[in-house]
């Protein structure tokens, strides 16, 4: 009895795993065909250079700043030498904090890509939605995230037809 319990369970989940549709977008692929978010990317881009330029001549600072004190330190007193060394490390700790609050987790940059990107990435799924309920797909996998996706037959990925609900024509 328990035998037969199991096939049939087993042959409800076969028939009910082929009833749903399946399909899968590449959000790379996507985010790369649209405009705004190329520009949003270059902005981004843009202010991230100027603040790693700004990490770069505050560290060449510091490094001038040890030169220095190695030329000299021979001429200075160990009262004047622990300064020094305490000066080099303050400046080293500012420059570190700098970079933390421009590129760390919760930085600026991190918080400017969120204004940015974020928006387009809500068009994004919303229009995702609204495509997986008007087409009638129950699960849609993002090729590019990190599921890992072993195989997946061309024919599945959607990425083309999405962009084109959004208006956009894909470019190869």
């Amino acid at each position: 009895m328990k035998k037969l319990i199991f096939i049939a369970t087993a042959i409800m989940c076969v028939f009910a795993a082929h009833a749903q549709k399946f399909a899968y977008v590449d959000m790379e692929y996507i985010l790369s065909q649209m405009p705004a978010y190329n520009e949003a990317q270059k902005q981004l881009d843009k202010i991230a250079e100027g603040w790693q330029k700004e990490v770069e001549a505050k560290m060449k600072q510091v490094d001038d700043m040890y030169r220095q004190f190695q030329a000299e330190q021979v001429l200075m007193t160990e009262t004047m030498r622990q300064q020094k060394i305490k000066q080099i490390e303050d400046k080293e700790k500012e420059v570190k904090e700098f970079q933390k609050a421009k590129f760390g987790p919760n930085g600026e940059l991190f918080k400017k890509r969120q204004e940015l990107i974020k928006p387009i990435q809500d068009k994004i799924y919303n229009e995702l939605q609204k495509f997986a309920v008007a087409k009638g797909y129950d699960v849609i996998f993002d090729r590019s995230s990190g599921v890992t996706m072993l195989y997946a037959n061309e024919k599945l990925n959607k990425s083309a037809e999405l962009l084109q609900s959004m208006g956009i024509t894909p470019k190869q």
